[in-house]
């Protein structure tokens, strides 16, 4: 009796579980719009020794040389990290770090005063097989296993295939083993927040079916598949725009269909192909036809939305951005896919400042110089975003009435 009540207690330590409280249970995708969570940004003093990640560019963190096109609003963190860059008034300007456990704890608290319903947390096989990658990345995942349950957001996990190699599905299949003893996934009572759908926790495996030469191809997938259902999961594919077509940016293998109907669940990754104008004109009949697809296979379906989109650090000035135009483009594609009869949405990203997508608390007032970065228009608050997305869940859920024009705070 010893043993069990130390295992128990050891659950309640390490995510932090409130069961005696009647935490909130999330037994189904649907009514639910999610974000996905990237947590991959750190600096040199956050205490997990990768430096600057995810911030840098070719030579290191500073003006001329980053990897991020929007600066995060850090007005509300309790750590933050000085930088060499400057704000227009000569005052540094300072960014956060996914490792800090306070820093989760608010886009948590976030989510829920936005309702926003919650996070589809990443992890990057490139990542995780090897000790520094998995140390952040467990510990991330772990500071938001206890934010989610503290505040009754739902949380899932998602494995990002892209850089895997052969023989790297070994790898997920042993990840998810320990994040399911450790984060107690199977156990309603112990981690009422984690995701089920179909009557099992749900895993998400992204990057199937990409014909942009991946060294892995839909025989590792089909393992992995197979490797989760054989332990109990029920599964979220993520694949490609035009997956249903099998042509674009998807590998023509009608293998990639049949991997898809043992699945529970699909997300098209919508990032990139289109901006306001095409969306209107081509993929909003798509995602109505992917519906259909879906609905006739018995396979839930969560078109993606996303805020807008640019790289220009990464990737020089003349790359392409996709406007924002204010939230306009992001509550189009929002009420369009709930409109076509989407029940569930997912929406790219939380915190991805890197490549423009990311829908939290981003600056207005941003830093001057020899980099770029995008600002939120100061009349829409650094939160416009979070709030924009929480009005699509209450949408969805016909909390308040369906409507095509963005709503007005």
């Amino acid at each position: 009796m010893r043993i069990i009540n130390l295992v128990t207690a050891f659950f309640f330590v390490s995510i932090g579980m409130a069961a005696q409280t009647g935490s909130k249970e999330y037994n189904s995708y649907q009514g639910l719009v999610m974000a996905g969570y990237q947590g991959w940004f750190n600096t040199p003093d956050d205490g997990a020794g990768r430096n600057w990640h995810h911030y840098n560019g070719k030579n290191g963190f500073q003006p001329g040389s980053c990897s991020i096109d929007m600066w995060p609003d850090v007005s509300e963190y309790e750590k933050t990290y000085r930088t060499s860059f400057q704000l227009a008034d000569g005052s540094p300007a300072s960014v956060f770090s996914s490792y800090d456990e306070s820093m989760v704890r608010t886009h948590f608290r976030w989510m829920k005063e936005y309702g926003i319903d919650g996070v589809f947390m990443q992890r990057f096989i490139g990542e995780i097989r090897n000790n520094s990658g998995k140390h952040h990345f467990n510990t991330v995942l772990t500071s938001a296993m206890r934010a989610a349950n503290a505040n009754d957001r739902a949380i899932c996990v998602m494995y990002d295939l892209s850089g895997m190699r052969p023989g790297d599905e070994q790898v997920i299949l042993s990840d998810i083993d320990e994040i399911a003893t450790q984060h107690a996934l199977k156990n309603r009572k112990l981690n009422p927040s984690y995701l089920y759908h179909n009557g099992k926790p749900l895993v998400a495996v992204w990057g199937v079916g990409f014909n942009d030469g991946r060294k892995y191809g839909l025989n590792e997938v089909e393992t992995i598949v197979s490797g989760l259902q054989a332990r109990g999961f029920s599964i979220m594919l993520g694949v490609p725009t035009h997956w249903r077509t099998l042509d674009g940016d998807t590998e023509p293998d009608p293998k990639l269909h049949e991997l898809i109907t043992r699945c529970d669940v699909i997300m098209p990754w919508f990032v990139g192909p289109y901006n306001e104008q095409s969306y209107t004109a081509t993929y909003q009949e798509q995602i109505r036809k992917d519906l259909a697809w879906a609905g006739e296979k018995k396979i839930d379906y969560a078109p993606l939305a996303f805020p807008g989109f640019t790289w220009k650090n990464m990737y020089g000035p003349h790359t392409t951005q996709i406007d924002r135009n204010k939230g306009a483009f992001l509550w189009k594609q929002l009420s369009g896919a709930i409109h076509a009869g989407a029940k569930m949405v997912y929406v790219a990203m939380f915190d991805e400042i890197d490549e423009g997508t990311a829908i939290f608390k981003c600056a207005t007032q941003v830093p001057i110089g020899e980099s770029y970065f995008l600002p939120i228009d100061p009349e829409l608050g650094t939160d416009h975003y979070l709030w924009l997305t929480g009005q699509a869940a209450r949408m969805l859920r016909r909390e308040i009435p369906l409507n095509r024009e963005m709503p007005v705070r």
